[in-house]
């Protein structure tokens, strides 16, 4: 079994358990409002804010001898600067104030998600970012496109409310071919648990986040 593989096998529960989130399940099905969506986008807003900061943190404690890691994280960088602005116009088309969203204060549960990646980085080992990465570039790969597809015809919205997930649903099946080859290159064991352990603890973190946000579960579109 690749690394990769026993990272995907040893979180399934986990996995499962972030895709069984009512708001997640709902708006799959098209029943979530767009006050429910828009309320979404401001959490991802709050932490998708952080990938670039993430990312550099990480490299920064990387050690000489994982330079090849640093240069992977050189290309998610280029990757994902700015993305926080995609959101940020996905809420002005869904009728939010994308300015009121970039004043306002995260949900207590995404800002434990960020704080707990930043202070794994610094107080454990940074190789288990990657455990974040494959939660966030996992899960978009699995659920963006097909959410984004089925909300623009339940909420009577546009493809400009959806970039973000419809760019990731599609930009991060690149990024996991990537992501594939840079676990499986990944050969200190104590960096492969870092890995694991980090999924494990972001899939609950992000499920939390999915929770924090207001809906009622089964509730149809208002358009």
């Amino acid at each position: 079994m690749s690394f990769f593989e026993q990272l995907v096998h040893e979180t399934q529960a986990e996995r499962e358990a972030l895709y069984a989130v009512a708001l997640i399940r709902d708006a799959a099905a098209g029943a979530i409002t767009r006050d429910t969506y828009i309320a979404y986008l401001h959490q991802a807003y709050h932490h998708v804010k952080h990938t670039t900061p993430l990312l550099m943190a990480c490299g920064a404690r990387l050690g000489s001898e994982q330079e090849w890691l640093r240069d992977a994280i050189a290309e998610y960088i280029e990757e994902e600067v700015g993305h926080q602005e995609w959101i940020l116009n996905d809420i002005a088309a869904s009728g939010g104030d994308k300015e009121a969203a970039r004043a306002s204060t995260s949900n207590a549960a995404t800002e434990m998600m960020v704080a707990y990646a930043y202070d794994f980085i610094a107080r454990k080992n940074p190789v288990g970012f990657f455990g974040m990465v494959f939660v966030l570039e996992g899960t978009s790969t699995q659920l963006a496109t097909g959410i984004a597809e089925t909300l623009m015809t339940s909420l009577g919205l546009k493809r400009s409310s959806f970039s973000y997930l419809l760019s990731h649903g599609t930009l991060d099946l690149s990024h996991m071919e990537f992501f594939k080859g840079l676990m499986n290159k990944i050969d200190r064991e104590e960096d492969k648990h870092a890995i694991i352990h980090m999924a494990r603890r972001m899939f609950v973190l992000f499920a939390d986040m999915f929770r924090s946000v207001p809906h009622h579960s089964g509730v149809a579109h208002a358009a």
